[in-house]
């Protein structure tokens, strides 16, 4: 008798199926905190205004300490859609250090390894630079925001930054791989590694490794706080920059408030079999919620990436033509960009936007 192993099976782990039925898709949809539920609605409106065939699965989370059952229907339900849209979750800096934000969470449970930022300047905002167009790489799991955190004596905290080769080695060839199939030129790795030579040294050495096999790509590397400096003073000159988690979350909000703010970048996570939309900086926006009066901007561009990541082109493109046209518009501006339109100006404007282009069944 054969004794069955581990091997055996893994051999036959296949990813689950995409949710799709009749021609349409399921995706998760969590609202989150904020002005998340408004967009959220917002998005839903609008996917049914332009006939896309995609049914959101609603699954509500918010950041109490009673939610444990709430996060963990989260993450069933993507596992089972393969796909989510997403507002921003609120991490309560008040709960105790045993609460785990449910960003990360969600991030780590479905090991969505590599967060992508592109970072554009769009005409008709009004900025201090222009021509940025800067696509930012983040590794998504582990890093400093690994949640291991202790006190080991009263008054003393450590705090655990975790590097590892397989993901340094997965996220670098990611960002390769992108570069490469989106045509850009050249990788800034940014670091630290000068101070931390074994953690950030470890990272370094593995993009240095992986870029070694793209000779057409150039690639470079910078030390984080001479990269934010750069940033500031001369954004054009990066194309990519792939960098740790904290590095990651602190470089994209600069790269976003440079080309207007945060209403304005969309985000993606992806792993081998999940990925999770939403917008940028995730930033709730809890001080302007249910003031019909937030840039939907972000959560929209977003709900394209989704539709392009499920092989939805030509809705994708109607919606982001009509949603960038829109902000090129001043009077179409929001409170955050300096203007004084509301939410629902901006969504009616995009409507109109995509109904003026004829039947909406035309291009599809």
């Amino acid at each position: 008798v054969q004794l069955l192993t581990d091997s055996h099976f893994n051999r036959h782990v296949f990813p689950p199926p995409p949710a799709r039925y009749g021609g349409r898709h399921t995706v998760t949809l969590i609202p989150g905190d904020g002005i998340g539920p408004e967009l959220a609605n917002h998005v839903r409106e609008l996917f049914w205004f332009c006939c896309v065939p995609v049914d959101f699965e609603l699954v509500n989370v918010d950041s109490s300490l009673t939610a444990e059952d709430d996060i963990n229907n989260a993450i069933m339900s993507i596992r089972r859609n393969g796909v989510a849209l997403k507002g921003n979750l609120e991490t309560n800096h008040n709960l105790p250090p045993s609460y785990k934000s449910r960003n990360n969470l969600l991030r780590t449970s479905l090991d969505l390894y590599a967060n992508v930022m592109h970072c554009q300047s769009l005409p008709g905002v009004k900025t201090r630079h222009r021509n940025i167009d800067i696509m930012i790489i983040r590794e998504n799991t582990e890093g400093e925001y690994s949640s291991l955190e202790h006190e080991s004596v009263p008054g003393v905290v450590e705090c655990l930054k975790i590097i590892t080769r397989v993901n340094s080695l997965r996220i670098a060839d990611f960002a390769f791989q992108t570069a490469r199939q989106n045509g850009r030129r050249r990788i800034t790795a940014v670091h630290k590694a000068n101070i931390m030579k074994l953690g950030d040294g470890l990272f370094l050495e593995c993009c240095k490794e992986v870029a070694s096999g793209y000779p057409d790509i150039a690639f470079d590397t910078l030390i984080v706080d001479n990269a934010t400096m750069q940033l500031v003073s001369r954004p054009q000159q990066f194309d990519m920059m792939l960098m740790p988690n904290l590095y990651g979350n602190v470089v994209s909000n600069v790269c976003a408030g440079l080309v207007g703010g945060p209403g304005l970048v969309p985000g993606a996570n992806h792993g081998e079999h999940y990925a999770l939309f939403e917008a940028g900086t995730r930033n709730t926006g809890r001080s302007i919620a249910n003031r019909n009066s937030a840039n939907p901007t972000a959560m929209l561009l977003a709900s394209c990436l989704l539709l392009d990541h499920l092989k939805l082109p030509a809705y994708a493109h109607m919606i982001r033509r009509a949603t960038l046209s829109t902000v090129t518009e001043t009077r179409m501006h929001t409170a955050d960009l300096g203007g004084q339109a509301s939410t629902s100006d901006v969504i009616k404007s995009i409507r109109n936007a995509i109904q003026s282009t004829g039947p909406l069944t035309q291009s599809i």
